[in-house]
């Protein structure tokens, strides 16, 4: 049965008002990652403070949005969605009257928690409201992220060439989060298309089972761990997430659903990938590109993301979810290797061939979560998103900025010894173990000669970040090949009706 025009009108509304939700979120996520490098210099952060700031950006997300997503059904998307308001609102005020590392890495974490409470809700409204075309939409949805990526990076670049303090500019995200507000509270939400076809929360908890639990609890302890400055021992870690998978293996019966479990193991390697990139990409060009356009070049990626995602209907039926999969981690390889040899405008070329592979990689992996896991509701849907970023930010951004301190360190210690004494600074505690960092005070002493050998270190080492990065789509590719060859042998990929089994 066709949906009137009435209920399609009110679709098409509640869409597009959880499309500006996730604009609005990543619109700050792109702000706070364009001036990343002026927080750094005005707080006088090290890279591996400034990776712990992008992750903590990061993580904290896969808190609320776990939480948010065994107690939607019970709370309301509304309510989720105020919460969310609220959390960016109190972050971007925090962040405005910032004057220490602290206030920098307690305002990120809430805006982080706003930002999966808004994933939280947007996911599975949108596969029950469009529940025919799940991937095509949940695509069209996600080009939401590179907009607001595309459009926070344009309006911090655009100010700082007026010279505008990087308080005004971030004042500016107060803009695109009272819009939101404004657009999303008002809406009415529908039933989940689990609750409306009488799946029991039992039956939706035993398709991420014992197993998914243990993987969530492991990184929720890391994680939290991280928050409050704790080091446990490792085992700790392990037996916080082997209570948490005993009492769901007990409940559910259930270790996961196998095909779940190999999407979930996936995740943190998608994120770091994506996002990690993301994160760290104005940076690790603007050696060879200079600051502007380097982040021009950022803005030009998310264009082309946000535009494919638009379009990504009629490629989703041509290759399938998994197909596009695929072929989108084959080409985030070549994309991240090209970017790591190449130099100077070749890297444009690079970094959108880098672009084509990634645009599609969360999306679709989302799409294929909600056609193949029904009975999982808003849980596996928004699940693997939060395995994604905690992995993400609990060990990747970290990691890179650590990889970036220790290579910094050790390469001016043998090429520039003399340049080395004078700009290190004190080691510093990471979950990683001590860390060398450089006084950028000291920095600022250097002549043009020592400057110049100095910053050939730092960008040598940065692109040499693109290189590792590609070892993780490489983990991806395996991963999807095996489902690839998986569905073929059952006669192709054929998205599950919620009704029937797998």
């Amino acid at each position: 049965m066709s949906e009137s025009p009435d209920k399609s009108s009110d679709n098409k509304k509640l869409f597009w008002a959880c499309f500006i939700a996730l604009v609005a979120t990543s619109f700050v996520f792109g702000v706070r990652s364009t001036l990343i490098g002026s927080l750094g210099k005005e707080f006088e952060l090290s890279q591996t403070e400034i990776g712990q700031i992008l992750g903590v950006g990061l993580w904290p997300f896969a808190f609320s949005i776990i939480l948010f997503s065994l107690i939607i059904d019970k709370i309301g998307y509304k309510t989720s969605a105020i919460f969310a308001v609220v959390c960016h609102l109190v972050s971007i005020i925090w962040t405005l009257q910032a004057d220490s590392y602290s206030d920098l890495y307690w305002s990120t974490f809430i805006v982080a928690i706003g930002n999966g409470t808004v994933e939280a809700f947007i996911n599975p409204v949108v596969a029950t409201i469009f529940n025919k075309e799940k991937s095509k939409w949940l695509n069209i949805l996600h080009a939401g992220w590179p907009l607001g990526l595309a459009l926070g990076a344009m309006f911090t670049i655009l100010l700082g060439l007026i010279d505008v303090s990087w308080r005004i500019q971030f004042a500016m995200c107060l803009v695109p989060v009272i819009i939101y507000g404004i657009l999303v509270i008002p809406r009415h939400f529908p039933e989940q298309e689990r609750v409306a076809a009488g799946v029991t929360y039992r039956e939706m908890l035993r398709e991420v089972g014992a197993v998914g639990f243990f993987i969530m609890g492991w990184l929720v302890s890391v994680g939290v761990s991280q928050m409050l400055g704790l080091n446990p021992a490792w085992f700790v870690h392990i037996g916080i997430a082997a209570i948490v998978a005993v009492v769901a293996g007990i409940y559910t019966a259930s270790a996961g659903n196998w095909m779940f479990l190999l999407i979930l193991i996936t995740m943190g390697p998608l994120a770091t990938t994506e996002l990690g990139t993301d994160t760290w990409m104005q940076q690790l060009l603007e050696g060879d590109l200079g600051a502007q356009l380097a982040g021009w070049v950022f803005i030009m990626i998310s264009i082309i993301m946000t535009v494919l995602r638009f379009y990504a209907g009629p490629i989703v039926h041509k290759f399938s979810s998994i197909g596009l999969l695929v072929i989108s981690a084959a080409l985030a390889i070549a994309g991240l290797l090209c970017l790591w040899k190449a130099a100077g405008m070749v890297l444009i070329a690079a970094a959108i061939l880098y672009a084509f592979g990634k645009t599609f990689l969360w999306s679709t992996t989302l799409g294929l979560v909600s056609e193949q896991f029904p009975k999982g509701g808003a849980l596996t849907l928004n699940g693997v998103s939060a395995v994604g970023v905690l992995g993400m930010g609990i060990l990747g951004a970290p990691l890179m900025g650590y990889f970036l301190d220790k290579g910094i360190d050790s390469e001016l210690q043998v090429q520039a010894p003399g340049i080395h004494q004078k700009v290190s600074g004190e080691e510093k505690q990471t979950m990683f173990g001590l860390s060398p960092s450089i006084d950028s005070k000291a920095v600022e002493t250097l002549d043009e000669k020592e400057t110049a050998t100095y910053q050939g270190v730092v960008n040598q080492n940065k692109k040499r970040a693109f290189f590792r990065q590609a070892a993780l789509p490489s983990f991806l590719l395996v991963c999807y090949l095996i489902l690839f060859f998986y569905f073929k042998s059952k006669g192709g990929y054929k998205p599950v009706e919620i009704g029937g089994g797998h």
